[in-house]
């Protein structure tokens, strides 16, 4: 079966949506646009100084993934599986700290569910680059991390608090920064016309 058609076809309940169902290559939509150099998130920022593996530069931007069907079912099978096994907590709940960005054992919050997605679909073969750690805006102004997938067909979204895999113009989200293609250490400003003014998740 083609990726087209596994698209249209909404293979695995774990949810596509309309957009999806006609997928080719990216339209400009379909992909998020880049506004210049934007600070790291302090949480990231520590992260990267407690395990400077994980944010060592990777040879650059590699290009967008090509989405095979192969490679879609691992991205949803990824996203399943960590939403299903660890447990929503708060940082203050699990460390006793306001913020800290880490690898989940059996809870976290949502920079550490897209932390782990991030590490387990690099493990599974796709590119640093093409995996990146993005910070958004949720509707009630509240500050939100999740894992953007760059591929052929556009920009992913891997989210903790849904099953689905969505692009990210389908998502009700706001987008403000996320990691560099480029280098993992460092990230970038997204240009969304429904952004405003406000901190990030630290």
């Amino acid at each position: 079966m083609s990726i087209r058609n596994l698209l249209k076809g909404g293979l695995l309940a774990l949810g596509m949506t309309a957009a999806m169902a006609g997928a080719g290559q990216a339209s400009p939509a379909a992909s998020m646009t880049l506004a210049g150099n934007a600070s790291p998130p302090i949480g990231h920022y520590e992260f990267c100084q407690a395990n400077p593996r994980e944010c060592a530069f990777a040879g650059g931007d590699a290009g967008p993934a090509i989405l095979t069907e192969d490679r879609w079912k691992e991205i949803l099978k990824v996203n399943y599986t960590v939403n299903s096994t660890i447990q929503p907590m708060t940082d203050m709940e699990i460390y006793g700290v306001e913020e800290r960005w880490a690898y989940p054992k059996t809870a976290g919050d949502c920079e550490d569910f897209a932390l782990l997605k991030r590490k387990m679909l690099i493990d599974a073969g796709f590119s640093p680059s093409d995996t990146l750690m993005t910070v958004v805006l949720q509707p009630n102004g509240e500050g939100h991390a999740v894992l953007t997938v760059r591929t052929d067909h556009g920009d992913f979204v891997l989210d903790n608090m849904r099953n689905k895999v969505l692009l990210w113009s389908d998502t009700e989200y706001t987008y403000l920064k996320r990691q560099s293609a480029d280098d993992p250490a460092r990230w970038t400003k997204l240009q969304d016309g429904r952004a405003v003014a406000v901190g990030s998740v630290k």
